[in-house]
């Protein structure tokens, strides 16, 4: 080989290994969609289950602005416009859509069979998402959340063995929950085994401070003993509020999520949210590697966390207990 064939061979290796250089890395598509939690809450510092979400996406090497790019909608609680909210997430052209909730998934999956979805649901053989759990076909997988209507009856059963006292008990969910019934018919069936009665009101649109304000001020005025705060969306988006008008009405109440009794609330018993929505972010990642979503199982979680907050019971006035607590996972002092 003569010299200049040489010099040559090395510069065109060089301006090959340069234009590999210089290919620019595939940018993947997310559609994270939320019923509730306002878009500028979807963050990696703001809402803690987005957050989990976001953070567990980043570990698995997905970063935003070099890899990644994630679209962020909400409904804010407009459940109205969740037909017209899919079609535009749809028209964006996502390769992933994260959508939580019933109602939200359903949309999602009447709009479209190609798109893949992972989404957090009560039960999606119940809601015909799927025909199986650990084989659910088509375009969608995700998590079930949901212990079963039993659930509602334990959760009540730890309140009132809490607030031995109560004969009356707030239930707060929105009108549409109080209406389909399965949840609050269940709580309903438990409570009159227990000889307890249940009351409203239902949380009427727009799920604001000003609704939340009236609905605990009212089961307080009616004689409401304590609380059990339903697990939908609308109130783990106003987890906050709803655990601070729990205090201002000294209403004992039980939650779904221990994120609710690290911020103030008195407890909590079920599944850990953050844990869900990182398994949620590793779907994802097996999608975006090739993965189908029909052949992903959904997950699972087999842990239900009682979780108590002392600082809470002492404010309200509460000595827990001590058969209470030794069956919590954790206690918050």
């Amino acid at each position: 080989m003569n010299r200049r064939a040489f010099i040559g061979g090395l510069l065109l290796g060089a301006a090959i290994r340069c234009a590999h250089a210089q290919q620019p890395a595939k940018v993947y598509r997310v559609a994270v969609v939320s019923p509730s939690t306002p878009v500028g809450e979807i963050s990696e510092t703001g809402d803690f289950r987005y957050r989990a979400f976001l953070v567990r996406l980043r570990e698995l090497g997905y970063v935003e602005g070099q890899n990644l790019t994630v679209a962020r909608y909400s409904a804010e609680e407009r459940t109205e416009n969740f037909a017209e909210l899919a079609r535009t997430v749809l028209r964006d052209g996502p390769e992933v859509i994260s959508a939580s909730g019933d109602r939200l998934a359903r949309e999602f999956r009447a709009a479209t069979d190609t798109i893949p979805i992972v989404t957090t649901v009560s039960d999606p053989v119940t809601l015909g998402l799927v025909k199986t759990l650990a084989r659910p076909g088509g375009n969608i997988t995700g998590t079930s959340i949901d212990g079963g209507v039993e659930m509602e009856g334990k959760r009540l059963e730890l309140l009132c063995e809490m607030v031995p006292r109560a004969s009356k008990v707030g239930y707060l969910a929105t009108r549409r929950v109080w209406e389909e019934g399965t949840y609050v018919r269940a709580t309903k069936e438990a409570a009159a085994r227990m000889k307890i009665s249940l009351v409203g009101p239902p949380l009427d649109a727009p799920f604001r401070e000003v609704e939340y304000r009236r609905v605990l001020t009212m089961m307080a005025r009616e004689g409401a003993d304590a609380l059990v705060v339903n697990a939908q969306p609308e109130n783990t988006t106003n987890a906050r509020l709803i655990v601070e008008l729990a205090k201002q009405t000294r209403l004992p109440a039980i939650y779904s999520y221990p994120s609710f009794a690290e911020i103030g609330g008195l407890m909590t018993y079920g599944v850990d949210l953050s844990d869900v929505m990182r398994h949620s972010a590793d779907q994802v990642d097996l999608i975006l590697k090739g993965a189908t979503p029909g052949d992903i199982p959904f997950y699972q979680p087999t842990k239900f966390h009682l979780v108590i907050n002392l600082k809470t019971a002492k404010a309200l006035g509460i000595e827990i207990p001590n058969s209470l607590l030794a069956q919590a996972d954790e206690v918050i002092e």
